[in-house]
């Protein structure tokens, strides 16, 4: 077996790496097509972020789960478009929910233009997506459906938060599931799908997807608060500034350990946004057992997705997703 890599440094069979980037240029041609109008401002807005860069890190998911079938079937490249136009629409959303000034780097569409064209824009790549789900059947676009309502609902369960009889951290493993996960799956179940790989192929790629996006987020959660410098990405603390009860924060806040009445008091009643407070509960955070605790879980999650890949035919595609589980774990150190 010669190895290559696909984007994220997966170490994976050399003709599948070669295959996936090949088809993601098509992806990328695709993207930008399906984007095109004669109004100026429209096209400009809609290429904003596509041109910002991005790891396309969902088509690529719908690229990889096609070698359970065959990946030169014609609804494969469509399939990869339009998750990654679905991406791109939920991020303009988010962009105005969250009032955020940058996105990858340059500025937001909500600075650059109002609002009011962010939330149309991403209205504009919901649209595009369904335009070329069309193309793919019924069944495709009751998946897209239901992937949008979970899509939602996460953004109002994320919004509202868990009710005074909720466990706060279920409640934050759902948002994660249905804000997150349920994309990621959805991109593994379209690459087998329309690759025509058997349905108890398409059932176990979609499950395992679904935990590798899980594993995502909670990684992203831990590296928010481990990670020293801008080297991974996320400013250090980005979440804990904000106010955002990620994982290891609930650990913390779900212990009720008397030793740290000073961290939860930092967590739940401080504005961090004061440079030396923030710094603090940084410190006390990077060394509480919770930081392991979120470690575990994470390990949990990719062990999880394991056991079911475990599960599939044996070759480049299998071994391209268990890599994928090696990474999201080692991206965290």
């Amino acid at each position: 077996m010669v190895s290559g890599a696909v984007p994220l440094g997966l170490p994976v069979d050399g003709a599948l790496a070669d295959d996936v980037q090949g088809r993601l240029g098509f992806v990328e041609d695709l993207l930008l097509s399906s984007v095109r109008s004669d109004d100026a401002l429209l096209a400009e807005a809609s290429k904003h972020l596509m041109e910002a860069g991005g790891k396309r890190f969902r088509p690529m998911l719908v690229l990889l789960a096609s070698h359970f079938g065959n990946p030169a079937a014609p609804g494969v490249i469509v399939a990869a478009v339009v998750v990654e136009l679905t991406h791109l629409a939920t991020l303009y959303h988010d962009d105005v929910m969250d009032e955020a000034v940058l996105r990858r780097g340059e500025v937001s569409a909500n600075s650059r233009w109002t609002n009011t064209i962010a939330i149309l824009t991403g209205d504009y790549l919901f649209a595009r997506a369904s335009d070329l789900l069309a193309d793919l059947g019924p069944e495709a676009v009751r998946i897209q459906a239901r992937t949008f309502a979970r899509l939602v609902r996460g953004q109002i369960q994320e919004t509202i938060g868990p009710g005074p009889d909720a466990d706060p951290l279920k409640h934050y493993l759902q948002v994660v599931a249905d804000k997150t996960a349920s994309l990621i799956a959805t991109s593994g179940q379209f690459g087998a799908l329309m690759a025509g790989a058997p349905p108890h192929v398409v059932d176990t790629v979609t499950s395992a997807c679904e935990k590798i996006g899980v594993a995502f987020q909670l990684s992203d959660d831990i590296l928010d608060i481990a990670s020293e410098s801008h080297e991974s990405g996320k400013t250090p603390g980005t979440d804990l500034r904000e106010g955002i009860h990620t994982l290891p924060i609930l650990h913390v806040l779900a212990a009720q350990d008397r030793r740290d009445r000073r961290l939860r008091e930092l967590l739940r009643d401080t504005d961090l946004t004061d440079d030396a407070l923030h710094a603090e509960a940084l410190t006390l955070l990077r060394a509480h057992p919770a930081m392991d605790r979120a470690r575990a879980d994470l390990r949990r999650w990719t062990e999880d997705a394991r056991t079911e890949l475990g599960t599939l035919p044996d070759g480049p595609a299998r071994a391209a997703f268990e890599a994928l589980c090696d990474y999201v774990v080692s991206r965290t150190g």
